[in-house]
């Protein structure tokens, strides 16, 4: 059993943890079925996105090709 505190927190059992491999910043939810909740992990979204947008770099895309190339376009007409 887990305590509810002044901040509607719940500590999840290590073992519930475990065996529903949740870590840190892992995203859960409930659901209700016949008047009874359940914990779930959230299975939505790319796993990919959470990190879009995160590197910043200050070269526009002909110059990160040429770099990694040699050689880029040098005019398009």
């Amino acid at each position: 059993m887990s305590k509810v505190t002044k901040k509607y927190q719940v500590t999840i059992p290590p073992d519930v943890r475990t065996s529903m491999n949740i870590k840190s910043g892992v995203d859960v939810g409930f659901e209700e079925e016949s008047g009874r909740f359940y914990l779930v992990k959230n299975s939505n979204g790319d796993p990919i996105e959470k990190w879009r947008g995160i590197i910043r770099i200050n070269k526009k895309s002909d110059k990160i090709i040429k770099d990694l190339r040699g050689y880029g376009i040098e005019s398009i007409e």
